[in-house]
């Protein structure tokens, strides 16, 4: 044999040493491989090892099966009022069908992409500016609901969407932050009205229970003073009967009118010690030198002798 010929077989065998060291493949997990037959699919592989006929069959596509984000780059939209926002946002997605993933679509991170811009452009037209920032839930469940929707033919399943920025153009974020500006000062300037308001009714709240209190007060001491007259002059008509009582209960005793008389005339000579000021004006109705008529001894002699 030339060495031509050694070289040649060499080479054969070479590349067929090659294609069976490449015939056996160890699918890792979460991997699916493609596997194409003289151009036509044939079988995926899954987990494990696997050996393949060499010179037939071909990996051709090589899936992961767990869970990506992929980002969805920024993009220019126009609200219904006509304001421009610049919007981007992020795809969670799998591939549930490797084969469909494989021929369904050629790309399908990329259609996946497009779909979702063409998606947000869509529902953020539909939505006024002051909206678009509020309704972020309602733009991630329609991109959603639209790419599962095309997943089903693409073998991926869309876990969710979620919008990350919303910028909208520097004049509108300007006149925004002056709005919100303006509404934190109303609604501090609020917050203390309703504080002095607050604070003016505690007071008067205050005052008007001091009044109170102090009315109560008043007309507690009124009605203690009242009841304390009432008590004296309680008190003293049951002294004031009591000494009639006595009295009488003399009159009617050895002795007693004229011992009463004595007393009468020892207070009616006191009360004559007093005229002889200078500044007393007196009205004498009878003689003073009858002290008996005065005094009534006759009468009071008359009452000891009648007979209770």
């Amino acid at each position: 044999m030339t060495i031509f010929s050694l070289v040649v077989w060499g080479a054969l065998f070479a590349i067929f040493l090659f294609q069976l060291i490449r015939s056996i493949r160890i699918v890792p997990a979460q991997k699916a491989y493609i596997v194409e037959r003289l151009g036509k699919y044939s079988k995926t592989l899954r987990a494990g090892f696997h050996l393949l006929f060499p010179f037939l069959d071909k990996v051709t596509y090589i899936l992961d099966l767990r869970e990506e984000a992929i980002n969805v780059p920024p993009q220019d939209c126009f609200t219904s009022d006509n304001v421009k926002v610049e919007v981007d946002g992020v795809i969670y997605i799998s591939i549930v069908n490797p084969e469909k993933a494989s021929y369904g679509i050629t790309n399908y991170r990329f259609g996946s992409i497009q779909l979702a811009q063409t998606t947000v452009r869509a529902v953020i037209g539909t939505l006024d500016l002051d909206k678009s920032f509020e309704e972020r839930e309602l733009i991630n469940k329609r991109i959603v609901e639209v790419l599962s929707e095309a997943g089903e033919s693409w073998g991926v399943r869309v876990h969710r969407y979620e919008v990350k920025n919303i910028v909208p153009p520097d004049t509108v974020r300007n006149a925004m932050e002056r709005q919100m500006t303006a509404e934190r000062e109303r609604r501090a300037a609020i917050a203390r009205s309703e504080g002095v308001r607050d604070s003016r009714i505690n007071n008067s709240e205050g005052i008007k229970s001091e009044l109170i209190n102090k009315s109560e007060g008043e007309k507690q001491r009124r009605i203690n003073q009242a009841e304390g007259r009432a008590q004296e002059i309680a008190a003293l008509a049951e002294a004031t009967a009591a000494a009639i009582e006595t009295m009488g209960a003399a009159l009617s005793q050895q002795g007693g009118p004229e011992a009463i008389t004595l007393r009468l005339g020892e207070q009616y000579l006191q009360r004559l010690s007093g005229l002889a000021r200078e500044d007393a004006h007196i009205i004498l109705p009878a003689d003073l030198t009858n002290s008996e008529k005065l005094l009534g001894v006759t009468r009071i002699a008359d009452i000891g002798k009648k007979k209770p």
